[in-house]
């Protein structure tokens, strides 16, 4: 199971938000030393992603305040087109 897990978090058709029943249902099937340490990799790899994808975010949300700023210019907000 955790090799099919793997797989989906390379295919990018996992969701982003924590599952926790898919986690507890990993860490029942993580009984051997191999299985454990793919199970932590897992969990590695997509809390990167999250990360990556907050940092996006906050990337684009930046970019759309510069970009208003630089449309309403110095004064703020324009009143009279």
């Amino acid at each position: 199971m955790i090799e099919q897990e793997s797989a989906k978090l390379d295919s990018g058709k996992q969701e982003a938000s924590y599952d926790y029943q898919r986690y507890k249902q990993l860490l029942a099937e993580a009984v051997d030393e191999a299985k454990r340490l793919e199970l932590i990799e897992i969990m590695i790899r997509e809390k990167a992603r999250d990360r990556l994808e907050a940092q996006r975010i906050a990337d684009r949300i930046a970019m759309t305040a510069m970009t208003v700023a630089r449309v309403l210019g110095p004064g703020g907000r324009r009143d009279s087109f």
